[in-house]
Parts: structure tokens; C-alpha cells; sequence
């Protein structure tokens, strides 16, 4: 099989050292913030010259936890509960014949740093801290969004977002910019879609925090912040 090699351009700083509690998708909760953070090859100011005039840019990153994984041609979305399978390229599974993420983000502003060089400042990022980063490029309005477009079976299912119950003495243990992030993310409800125990605890690791919870229907209940 043919093969090409691709190299690592930067990684992503987010608050999230663990895959459970991301969004599935970029851009659910704006609030979230991260930094894209150049390899020292790639930090070179003038290679983001112009970039801080777009709104938003595109990612294309790797699912460094799937890479190397067998991939597998039908997938169970979570959208469909994890009950019907779909093919994987109508999905956007992690478990693909490339281990390759898309996001797109919004860009609040690019800083140049004395040691890391151009530090990219984003908001609704659904990546790992540490994710690899493959490429930057601009969101173009005019060519990239498409009022007409389809959702296929996304389309079907009612998205859900949880009341969230969390006690103000706990919330106060989570820096304050980053408050209304994790009550976001949990209102995404960080569950796999087939479990639906009420009595049982969820833990989530957020911002060097771990955030236990319940879940009983529509109301997600926080236990504890650590």
C-alpha cells in the first residue's frame, strides 16, 4: 500500500488530559479555550503572518489515541446511542483507515511568545491536551459553509443538553475563566450514550480537576470537585 510521510507542525494545550468529557464535536461549547503551540521547526512568525485577520481556522490533527488501531468499516455513532452500526466514512469515528481529526475553531488572537514563538489562542476546540497537529488553515466564509447542506442521520436526532446542578462552594475549587466551560461540557452530557444508570458516578478530569457526577435523566448532579 502506498504510504506518505506527514509531519507533526504543533500541538494543542486544552484542559483535557483525558478523552472522557470531550465535546463530539468543535465548536458545541465556545467557552472551552486551548493553544495551538508550534514545534520549534515551525516557529517562525512569519508563517502565520495574516492569520490574525480570520475569525476562525480549520485543524487537521491526528486521533493520536485510535493510531495504529485497526480500523474497522462500520462504526456505532454515539448519536444513534451506539445501537446501529454506519459506515465509517459517513461517521466521523476516530477508528479510521487514517487516524485524521478536522475541527474547526475560533481564533481569539495570535501572541507571540519570547520562547514557544506564535501561540495560537482558540476557543471550542474537541481535542486532547497534546493532540498532534498536522496543519493550520483559514475558515473562508464564502467557501466554506453551505447553508443548504445535509445532516444525514445527525439530522434524525434530537441533540440533548442536560440541566446541570452544581453547588457554588464546588464550582468556586474551578479558576473562574474556566467555570462556565465545564458546566458546558457537562450540559453536553460526557457519557457514552448507552448507559443510563442513575446511581452511578462519573468521574471527568477538567483543568487538573476531577468532577464526579450522577446523571438521572435530564439532570446531571455534581457530586464533587477534586
Amino acid at each position: 500500500m502506498e504510504q506518505h510521510a506527514i509531519q507533526v507542525i504543533a500541538r494543542i494545550r486544552s484542559d483535557f488530559p483525558e478523552k472522557f468529557g470531550i465535546p463530539r464535536q468543535s465548536g458545541l461549547v465556545s467557552d472551552l479555550r486551548a493553544q495551538v503551540v508550534f514545534e520549534p521547526e515551525f516557529r517562525n512568525p512569519d508563517a502565520v503572518r495574516g492569520l490574525e485577520d480570520f475569525s476562525h481556522i480549520w485543524l487537521i490533527w491526528q486521533f493520536s489515541q485510535a493510531a495504529g488501531r485497526p480500523w474497522s468499516p462500520t462504526v456505532r455513532p454515539p448519536r444513534l446511542g451506539g445501537n446501529r452500526r454506519m459506515g465509517v466514512f459517513a461517521t466521523r469515528s476516530p477508528f479510521r483507515p487514517n487516524s485524521i481529526g478536522l475541527s474547526a475553531v475560533r481564533l481569539e488572537r495570535v501572541e507571540l511568545h519570547p520562547e514557544l514563538g506564535p501561540v495560537l489562542y482558540v476557543a471550542g476546540a474537541d481535542l486532547l491536551d497534546g493532540t498532534p497537529i498536522y496543519d493550520v488553515k483559514p475558515y473562508l466564509p464564502y467557501a466554506d459553509t453551505c447553508p443548504d447542506a445535509l445532516g444525514g442521520f445527525t439530522d434524525r436526532v434530537e441533540r440533548r443538553r442536560l440541566t446541570v446542578d452544581c453547588p457554588e462552594a464546588l464550582l468556586e475549587r474551578v479558576p473562574a475563566e474556566k467555570r462556565s466551560a465545564l458546566l458546558g461540557v457537562l450540559a453536553e452530557d460526557p457519557r457514552p450514550s448507552y448507559q443510563a444508570d442513575p446511581s452511578r458516578v462519573y468521574g471527568m478530569a477538567f483543568a487538573g480537576r476531577e468532577v464526579r457526577f450522577t446523571v438521572d435523566g435530564e439532570r446531571l448532579t455534581v457530586l464533587e470537585i477534586l
